[in-house]
C-alpha cells in the first residue's frame, strides 16, 4: 500500500489539518468536470462538500465529493461509469447509504462518494456544509475541535473521525 492510499476506509498517512486554502473550489471543480461528464446523462449532478466547501475553515486538504443521483436506479450505472474514468469501487466503507470510490491514480487525493439525493448521508453531508457556511461561529468552534483531535489522534483517523461525530449531530439536531 502506497503512504495515503485508501483501502477498506483507512489511510496509511497521520491526520494534518492546514488552514483554509483558496484554491480549493477549482480544485473542485477540476475534478468535478470529468465526474459531470460521466454522470449527467444519468440525472447525477456533483456537489463539493466537507470541510474544503467551507470557505475560511481549517481542514485535510482533501477534497469531498458527492455524486448525487435523484433515485437508487441508477447508481449500479454510475458505479460503471465511474469506473470507466479509473474510480474503483470500495463499498459503504460501514455507512448504509453512502457507496465510496478510491480517486484513480495520478490524480489530486479526494474522497468520492454516491449518494441518493434525500437520503441520511446526502442530508448529513448537505446539511452540514450549508450551516457552517452560513454559521461562522459553529465553523469556528468546528476547526478548533477538529484542531484538538488532530493532536490527540494524529495516527487515529478513526478516533478523529468518531470524536466529530457529536458535534455534527448537535449541529444537525440529531
Amino acid at each position: 500500500m502506497k503512504p495515503g492510499e485508501p483501502t477498506a476506509g483507512k489511510y496509511s498517512d497521520p491526520v494534518v489539518l492546514v488552514e483554509y486554502h483558496p484554491a480549493w473550489p477549482s480544485l473542485f471543480k477540476e475534478l468535478a468536470e470529468p465526474l459531470r461528464g460521466a454522470t449527467l446523462p444519468l440525472g447525477a449532478r456533483v456537489e463539493h462538500v466537507g470541510s474544503t466547501a467551507v470557505a475560511g475553515l481549517a481542514a485535510k486538504p482533501i477534497i469531498d465529493i458527492d455524486v448525487v443521483v435523484p433515485s437508487p436506479d441508477p447508481s449500479p450505472e454510475v458505479i460503471t461509469r465511474l469506473d470507466g474514468i479509473g474510480y474503483r469501487h470500495i463499498g459503504d466503507q460501514g455507512i448504509p447509504g453512502r457507496e465510496a470510490f478510491a480517486w484513480p491514480p495520478g490524480k489530486p487525493r479526494h474522497h468520492l462518494y454516491l449518494v441518493v439525493a434525500g437520503s441520511e448521508p446526502y442530508l448529513n453531508h448537505i446539511c452540514f456544509r450549508d450551516h457552517l457556511r452560513s454559521h461562522p461561529e459553529d465553523a469556528a468552534a468546528y476547526a478548533e475541535l477538529k484542531r484538538l483531535l488532530a493532536r490527540a489522534h494524529r495516527d487515529d483517523r478513526a478516533a478523529y473521525t468518531e470524536g466529530k461525530t457529536a458535534f455534527i449531530g448537535l449541529t444537525l439536531g440529531a
